[in-house]
Parts: structure tokens; C-alpha cells; sequence
């Protein structure tokens, strides 16, 4: 993440909340008012997006303090004091909400990623994220999986090749044959640009390894099929498993042998993480 990137989020965000001030604040609030507030977690969890929670608050007003009682990555347990913000009371109600609300997800995200990279200790296989991110806020939900534990699929369209099931459709209604599309792609795309192709049957796998792919995606396949296809496969691409992956699902099919197990959920439906900001005015 970069400091420009982050900074764009947080300014965007923040106009969207008071796009004309804060009219309770200024009702409400002596101008001189000055506040100290402590980020405390309700609930334990694993800490993600503990700069950019600072970093909201000194966009806000650089006059504020901010000290960070913790770094992203670390295990929290309720009641912990992650992080104190002290200055004008105006800018720390300005800054409030705008910055919980990005380090609860960022750490709902990361708790729910180190949930599924324990429940694949032991085994060769990495849980990575997916495209389906909240738009605008990709770059933090990714970097909260990483700090989860887990790792990063493409980040975008233009990042690596990776053929899917529509795009195959449109293959077979144009009567390109898939291996033959395969090679004409490597042929297309740069040496240090990364092929993936998406199955979703055990016959489609031979003809699309063969062709050359970099990976391939074995899209909701039961147990048995997925042992055979890393049967198949036999250490000639690497394998992602794709589709039915939940937390009583992914240790087992972590154990069939694949490389990856790509997880929509870590990013489309987590819960954000019940993290309070405790306001004391001076």
C-alpha cells in the first residue's frame, strides 16, 4: 500500500461523511473542546489497518496526537487499548467513524483469514483472496489478508491471464478449441505474465495442462475429484481449488494436495470486527 493510495481512500471517504462539517459538532461543542479516546476491541480478534486508523485522524487535523499500541498482524483480546488519539474534540468526532469503520473490516478480515490459515496447518496449500473486494477499498482488504495470514490472488484484470468459465462459454460458442485457445494466449501475453484456466470437469484437465497454463483452477469439485485431478495434474502446474470452501470444508480440501485454496468470503461477506472508541472530553 502506498502512502498516496491510502491517503485517497480516507479523503474520499471522510467527504462523504461530512461533505459541509459536522453540524453536531459545531452545534454542539465549544470550539476549545479537547478530547482523549482509546480504540478498544470488544471482541478478540487479529489487529488489521492500525496506520490508516492513525492516519484518518491526522488527515483530519495534524495537530492531533496519535499514539498505536499495537501493530497489524497481532492478536488482541477485548479490552486491550490498540491505539490513543488526543487533541481538538471537533477533529477527533470528525475522524471517528470514518476510522473505525475501515479498521473493523480491515480486521474482521484479518481474523477471518488467520481462522482459515489454521485450519490448513500442516499442509502445502495457501488460502489467497479473490476480485471480489469492496470497490474502492481493495488495496486495504488485500493488505488485511496478508496480515491475516493468508496471500493475494491477482489484484486486477491486468495483473495475469486467467480464463474462467464465461470465458470459455464464449470459446465453445465460437468453436475454438480450449487447448488451441491456451497456446494462442501464451503466445499473446509476455514471458513473465502468468496463465490460469478455470475447469469445472476431470476430462477438461489433461488438454488444459498440456496446453501450458501456469495454473489451473479446479472450480467446485468434490473431494475425490480433486485428489484426482492433483493426480493428473502430477506436478506440472500448480493447482487452486475454487468453490465450496468454508471453514468446516477447507482443512479437507487442503489435505487432497492442491497449492491454493482461493476464498471469496475472506472479503464479500466477512463481519466487521467490534472495535469502540472511548471519548473522554477534556
Amino acid at each position: 500500500m502506498t502512502q498516496q493510495a491510502i491517503d485517497d481512500i480516507i479523503l474520499r471517504a471522510l467527504a462523504e461523511d461530512a461533505p459541509w462539517g459536522d453540524v453536531t459538532s459545531d452545534a454542539f461543542l465549544p470550539r476549545s473542546a479537547r478530547a482523549t479516546a482509546s480504540l478498544v476491541p470488544r471482541e478478540p480478534g487479529i489487529l488489521s489497518g492500525i496506520e490508516v486508523f492513525g492516519r484518518v485522524f491526522t488527515l483530519v487535523d495534524p495537530d492531533i496526537e496519535v499514539e498505536l499500541g499495537s501493530t497489524d498482524g497481532a492478536a488482541f483480546e477485548p479490552g486491550a487499548v490498540l491505539a490513543r488519539v488526543q487533541g481538538s474534540a471537533h477533529a477527533v468526532l470528525r475522524a471517528e467513524r470514518i476510522a473505525l469503520n475501515l479498521s473493523q473490516r480491515m480486521s474482521g478480515i484479518a481474523t477471518l483469514t488467520s481462522r482459515y490459515v489454521a485450519a490448513v496447518s500442516g499442509t502445502n496449500a495457501r488460502i489467497v483472496d479473490t476480485r471480489k473486494t469492496t470497490p474502492g477499498l481493495r488495496i486495504l482488504e488485500r493488505q488485511a489478508v496478508r496480515d491475516g495470514g493468508g496471500f493475494n490472488h491477482r489484484y486486477s484484470l491486468s495483473d495475469a491471464v486467467l480464463a474462467k468459465d464465461n470465458h470459455l462459454a464464449v470459446l465453445a460458442a465460437s468453436g475454438v478449441p480450449l487447448g488451441e485457445a491456451i497456446r494462442l494466449a501464451r503466445s499473446r501475453i509476455s514471458h513473465t505474465t502468468r496463465l490460469e484456466v478455470e475447469v469445472d470437469r476431470l476430462d477438461q484437465v489433461e488438454e488444459v495442462v498440456a496446453a501450458g497454463v501456469d495454473t489451473i483452477m479446479l472450480d467446485n469439485f468434490t473431494l475425490a475429484e480433486l485428489e484426482q485431478g492433483v493426480a493428473l495434474v502430477a506436478g506440472r502446474a500448480l493447482i487452486e481449488a475454487s468453490g465450496n470452501v468454508n471453514l468446516d470444508t477447507v482443512a479437507a480440501i487442503a489435505r487432497t494436495g492442491v497449492d491454493v485454496i482461493s476464498v471469496g468470503a475472506l472479503t464479500h461477506s466477512v463481519r466487521a470486527l467490534d472495535l469502540g472508541l472511548d471519548v473522554v472530553i477534556a
